[in-house]
């Protein structure tokens, strides 16, 4: 690679080139191809991808199943909730595109909300909880009125 440099001397402007590298040496697709391998994890470390070599690129929810071009959409799902709990038989792992994901993940929110274990936080973005100023003819609706009743009935219970 040559380096260039230019001065400038009475008016006169002159280029000097002197071949060999900059101060590493090493062309632009060296350096970034260096950065790239540095960043990639250790094949053992790599959880995703030792499942995919396990469990193959099939959804085990739904059956569905992914080629190269598509792969980024199929996920890892740890069994027990734990990402740290990565064994190497992959026994805590389950591949899932990530429809199945999200829904196995929202289930569980769902479920907490129809149960009464929710955050009162949660419950309070959708009623208020003052009846005077969400009753009847509050401009709601119909189906607004009906969760505001249906939300009451739960809170007295």
């Amino acid at each position: 690679m040559a380096k260039v440099s230019f001065g400038s001397k009475w008016g006169r402007v002159s280029a000097n080139v002197s071949k060999g590298g900059g101060a590493t040496g090493k062309t632009t697709e060296e350096i970034v191809r260096g950065l790239k391998k540095a960043a990639q994890k250790p094949p053992g470390e790599d959880y995703r991808e030792r499942s995919l070599a396990i469990h193959c690129r099939v959804c085990a929810r739904c059956g569905r199943e992914f080629d190269a071009l598509n792969r980024q959409l199929l996920t890892v799902h740890h069994k027990d909730g734990n990402h740290q709990n990565n064994p190497p038989d992959g026994s805590n792992w389950e591949n899932l595109c990530v429809y199945c994901h999200e829904d196995i993940h929202s289930r569980g929110v769902l479920g907490d909300y129809l149960e009464g274990t929710a955050p009162a936080r949660e419950t309070t973005l959708v009623f208020g909880g003052d009846p005077e100023k969400n009753g009847p003819g509050s401009g709601l609706g119909v189906l607004g009125e009906k969760m505001i009743k249906a939300m009451t009935e739960k809170q007295s219970k």
